[in-house]
């Protein structure tokens, strides 16, 4: 063999050398190593775990519970961040499709996260994680001896009610109708948690929240529970909102919201399961 033929075999295997690096460069710049990939605005560090601020948009009513649960999640992922924004369900619904950045939307009802479903704003389908039903806040010791949703239509009495464009509005106008009740209050207040303030204040003689804010308000009113609210019981869905700048930690909070902790937390603050 002469020494042209002898070379021969090792000019093969350099190009099939050259052409294994030209594949391999070629399948780095595919794979998102270069910043554009699915790492983008992820908000997980290299071990997948999340990192930075989580935006979690939430109706009223879960304020304590949801705060609670922010102060575990921080401490579980130290370097985060939990930043809530409560307020009335359909409120926040329309901020989420007006283009204002969040992460996470629990709603006080179907039909508000309804609202963010249809308009694309969803990253998958909304899961119900609670439940919660009405109860009747009124004075600290109960003084106009408030016993039914009836004594509600007293005269001389002022009550104060969430608008019904909110999720505690609408099942109270439910809980009304069932009983056939007609009530002209003094005020309509644009969340739960407004209502009961009114009562806190003594600027009403009692309103129409949920069992869980009359729990929170510690003593401050006097709770009054009546067989209406069987009728108006309001499912809370939650979701991943599709332009969530932290997916994974919007992840991780959901994962904690339906754990058992979660469940715990929700339970003691006088929430039903599903």
């Amino acid at each position: 063999m002469n020494r042209t033929s002898r070379r021969a075999p090792r000019r093969l295997l350099a190009g099939i050398g050259a052409a294994a690096v030209l594949l391999a460069a070629g399948a780095c710049s595919s794979d998102g190593s270069d910043g554009s990939g699915d790492t983008r605005g992820s908000g997980g560090g290299a071990s997948g775990r999340p990192t930075g601020t989580v935006t979690v948009f939430a109706a009223a009513s879960l304020q304590e519970s949801f705060t609670t649960l922010g102060k575990t999640f921080e401490k579980r992922y130290p370097g985060t961040k939990v930043a809530f924004n409560f307020g009335g369900s359909d409120s926040l619904a329309a901020g989420i499709t007006g283009g204002a950045p969040a992460d996470v939307f629990a709603s006080a009802s179907p039909r508000t996260m309804k609202t963010v479903t249809d308009a694309g704003d969803a990253a998958g389908t909304p899961a119900t994680f609670v439940r919660n039903r009405l109860e009747i806040a009124a004075l600290q010791g109960n003084p106009d001896h408030i016993s039914s949703l009836k004594d509600l239509t007293r005269s001389g009495l002022k009550v104060v009610l969430c608008a019904e464009t909110v999720p505690c509005g609408a099942a109270t106008r439910t809980a009304l109708e069932a009983s056939g009740l007609k009530l002209t209050p003094v005020s309509y207040e644009q969340d739960v948690k407004s209502a009961l303030t009114k009562v806190e204040l003594k600027e009403a003689d009692a309103a129409v929240v949920y069992r869980t804010d009359v729990k929170a308000a510690g003593g401050k009113v006097e709770g009054v529970e009546f067989p209406e609210s069987a009728e108006a019981v309001n499912d809370y869905p939650i979701v991943r909102l599709k332009n969530a700048g932290n997916a994974s930690g919007a992840k991780a909070f959901l994962a904690l919201v339906n754990s058992a902790e979660g469940r715990k937390v929700l339970g003691a603050a006088g929430f039903l399961t599903p």
